[in-house]
């Protein structure tokens, strides 16, 4: 599907026919052509064919139907926490994480000319992540389904009074003009992207190297489930780098736990906290081992 502004369509159908033509070079990402995402596709890999999906679960359905090998996806940034909906999107999609990337994120301030503005359209990440620039200029915050597609539409709408917060080549691509460059509220604004696949990396391949295991978890409805649960991974030396937890469902009663340790399956150290964690668990679900883009610990 595609709901993209008018202003991107054309670029769209070029880089779906592109994609098309070498399945297993290409990228989904989120995002119309310019977004964050796009960048990251080529950063991460770049003689790839990068894929504009309208949505994140279009993104995810193109890696599962083979249309694309594999997919691009924010999950958190450092200034303005995790993306909406990944956690739940994710273990759903039965696809599995086989990389990391992180992308330095500047954003810029582009309309049909120089203002002043009154509304900037933007993904809810990217105005969260402008908030003070935006309160200090008294320009309201629109929410749109991604950065580079609230460019296309700015430039569709023909409004003068409204703006869009997006990376600087969207501005290029939509023939708009840049008013205000590097407005995120932090300097080092940051966001940590996944890359999915239809098939795991086999932890053997990441021996010896740097490596990553992210799963999510149900803990048995039993006292300190949770305290137990954990303990194996700190007798055991296993250093935890992420611990989130979101409902599951609506009865409230259910809460999951989204996990990232240092390590994969194999070492014994970390298969002896993982079984460990098993015991107390309803549900475990490992979402894929892969290299270290970026040390921790």
């Amino acid at each position: 599907m595609h709901s993209f502004p008018e202003p991107a369509l054309a670029l769209v159908e070029k880089m779906t026919a592109a994609a098309a033509a070498d399945p297993a070079r290409a990228i989904a990402f989120q995002g119309a052509p310019g977004a964050n995402s796009h960048r990251a596709a080529l950063d991460f890999a770049p003689d790839c064919l990068p894929l504009p999906c309208f949505a994140f679960e279009d993104a995810l359905d193109a890696v599962k139907s083979g249309q694309v090998g594999s997919a691009i996806i924010p999950i958190e940034n450092s200034q303005h926490g995790r993306v909406a909906d990944i956690h739940f999107l994710l273990p759903e999609s039965g696809l599995s994480i086989v990389g990391e990337y992180f992308l330095p994120i500047s954003y810029a301030v582009m309309g049909l000319g120089t203002g002043p503005f009154t509304a900037a359209y933007s993904h809810p990440q990217a105005l969260g992540q402008t908030r003070r620039y935006l309160r200090e200029h008294n320009i309201v915050p629109m929410s749109y389904a991604d950065t580079a597609g609230a460019a296309a539409y700015i430039k569709e709408m023909g409004d003068p009074h409204a703006c869009a917060i997006a990376p600087r080549i969207a501005a290029e691509l939509y023939d708009l003009t840049i008013v205000d460059e590097q407005v995120a509220d932090a300097a080092d604004n940051t966001t940590r992207f996944v890359v999915l696949a239809r098939e795991p990396l086999d932890p053997a391949s990441l021996a010896g190297i740097p490596a990553m295991t992210t799963f999510v978890f149900e803990v048995k409805n039993t006292p300190a489930a949770l305290y137990k649960a954990l303990g194996g991974f700190a007798t055991n030396g296993v250093n935890m780098t992420k611990l989130e937890s979101y409902q599951k469902g609506a009865s409230f009663a259910a809460t999951m736990f989204y996990v990232d340790i240092i390590g994969a399956p194999g070492d014994p150290a970390l298969d002896r906290a993982l079984e460990e964690l098993a015991f107390h668990c309803k549900e475990l679900r490992i979402l894929g081992s892969y290299p270290q883009a970026r040390q921790r610990g």
